[in-house]
Parts: C-alpha cells; sequence; structure tokens
C-alpha cells in the first residue's frame, strides 16, 4: 500500500477528506493517506511541498500561483472549491477602528509573508484605492492564535481570515468583523509536486476521483449542517449559510482564471512576471 501525504487547513471545506479517511475509501484503494493539519495556512503548505513533507496540498489559488512562480515545483491539478473565499476584516473588540477606511497605513497582521492572509491584504488595499507601497505595513503572527494574541495586545491593528471560521472569535466578543474581502476567483485548488506526479499520477486521480465523488454529494449528506456545526464549533445557523455559499469542483482550473490571478497578482507586484498555463497547471 503506497503512503501518500495531504496537507491542509483543518476547516470546514476540507470535510469530504476526513470523511473519506473515516470511511477508508482511500485505504480501498490500496493508498495510505495521511492527512496533516496546517494550522498555518497557505505559506506553511507552500514550505511543507517545497520541504517534500507532503506531496500533495489543499491550498489557495493564489498563495501556490505565487509559489509556483517563486521556484516551488509544483503543479495545480484540480480547483477544490470554486467559489470564492469570504475573507473578514477583523480588528480586536476594544480597536478604535471602526470602518475599513480608517485601517489605510496601519498594520495587518498576517500569518507569514506569501501567505493568503498576506496577499489579500494587498488586494483588500487595492479594492480600497491605498496607496500599495505607503499604505501598507506586516506583522507576522504565525497562525489563527497569533492573530488573537496580536490584535490584543496591539501588536497589529487589523486581520483578514475567513470568516466563517472567525464568526466564534467574534461571537465571544475578542474580534469585530469591520468588512469583508471576497476573493475574486476561485479560492481553493489541489497541489502536487511536481517529481511525485511524475510518478504517481495513476494515484493523484484515483484519490481525486474518490475525494469529488464526496463532494459532488456533500450538500446532500444527512445532518451535514450539525457535523460542521459542532466539529468546527459554529452556529448552525452560520453553518447553513456558508453551506448555501459554498460550491466544491471536480474539474481543472481554467485558462481564464490563471490568467485572472496572476493578472492581479503582477499588478500588486506580487509576482514578477506571468507563467504560460501548462507550467503551472498538470491535466491527469
Amino acid at each position: 500500500m503506497k503512503t501518500i501525504n495531504i496537507g491542509g487547513v483543518p476547516e470546514h471545506f476540507n470535510l469530504a477528506w476526513y470523511l473519506g479517511l473515516k470511511n477508508a475509501e482511500y485505504k480501498d484503494a490500496d493508498i495510505n493517506l495521511r492527512w496533516k493539519d496546517y494550522f498555518g495556512g497557505t505559506g506553511a503548505m507552500c514550505k511543507g511541498l517545497r520541504d517534500g513533507d507532503i506531496d500533495m496540498a489543499v491550498i489557495l489559488t493564489e498563495g501556490i500561483i505565487k509559489d509556483i512562480i517563486a521556484g516551488n515545483k509544483c503543479k495545480i491539478v484540480q480547483v477544490f472549491v470554486k467559489t470564492p473565499l469570504i475573507w473578514g476584516v477583523h480588528v480586536a473588540a476594544n480597536s478604535e477602528y471602526k470602518e475599513i477606511d480608517e485601517l489605510k497605513g496601519t498594520k495587518a497582521a498576517i500569518s507569514r509573508y506569501g501567505s493568503g492572509s498576506h496577499l489579500m491584504a494587498y488586494v483588500n488595499a487595492e479594492n480600497n484605492n491605498w496607496n500599495l507601497e505607503k499604505d501598507l505595513d506586516f506583522e507576522v503572527i504565525k497562525n489563527l492564535d497569533g492573530a488573537v494574541e496580536g490584535l490584543t495586545e496591539g501588536k497589529a491593528d487589523y486581520f483578514l481570515w475567513e470568516k466563517f471560521m472567525t464568526k466564534p472569535i467574534v461571537d465571544k466578543g475578542v474580534f469585530r468583523r469591520i468588512d469583508e474581502c471576497p476573493s475574486p476567483w476561485p479560492c481553493f485548488v489541489v497541489a502536487v509536486r511536481e517529481d511525485f506526479l511524475k510518478e504517481s499520477k495513476i494515484d493523484v486521480k484515483t484519490i481525486l476521483d474518490i475525494v469529488n465523488n464526496t463532494t459532488a454529494e456533500f450538500k446532500d449528506i444527512p445532518s451535514i449542517d450539525r457535523m460542521i456545526a459542532n466539529r468546527y464549533e459554529q452556529e448552525i445557523e452560520d453553518v447553513q449559510e456558508w453551506l448555501s455559499l459554498t460550491e466544491w469542483s471536480q474539474e481543472n482550473i481554467s485558462k481564464e482564471t490563471i490568467n485572472k490571478v496572476q493578472d492581479e497578482l503582477f499588478a500588486l507586484n506580487i509576482i514578477p512576471e506571468k507563467w504560460d498555463y501548462k507550467d503551472l497547471v498538470e491535466t491527469l
């Protein structure tokens, strides 16, 4: 049985993977799929792929495109979630900031450079017509727990993170959400290390077929809203709203989307050049 390591954030988007593992669907296909939670998000997963700690990752689209162009030898093999990620813009509950415009020139908490929270801070700044060189400043806080500490202690002023995962923190009165910033593209893709992909393409396709069967019927799973609410400590109403807004994919990323992401990242000076589709994407 072949052991394959995959990483992702420990969030409700990835419950389909957990269900497949729980039901031994990968073992039935003679694959020992081992899941690793990455609390540090996209930046930490990019490092995991580079170091060979994981073979595959369920990762933010913009983050992996940036890192491939920066030398991470991986390929995108599929879109996993085709709807945008809705990022909440959060401040500490006792913060003096009430409006998004007041955050101009203040310090953003980011999990690490090259992470989704870092890249989306640029998108948010552009959306609000800020000066990308003068109006952005960053404090690295590693993960969500670090953000709670950083904002509460005043090390940083605001933090972008997926709004449903931070909702319990908002409900507890630790954060306030003052705005939202949806990603302008499908949020999650599956990326695979190139050397692993060359020798294991059939196994990768088998893994994707299994998870795709789950995501295609995900919303029809009995009591799926209660399962998510319990597992991720969410309110049932929030889970139901999230389910209504979220669509999974069973297909690869389009050339149009690749171009759109690169156009945005290039305009924000996050990538130095744009690559051809075939250098970023592998068709299985």
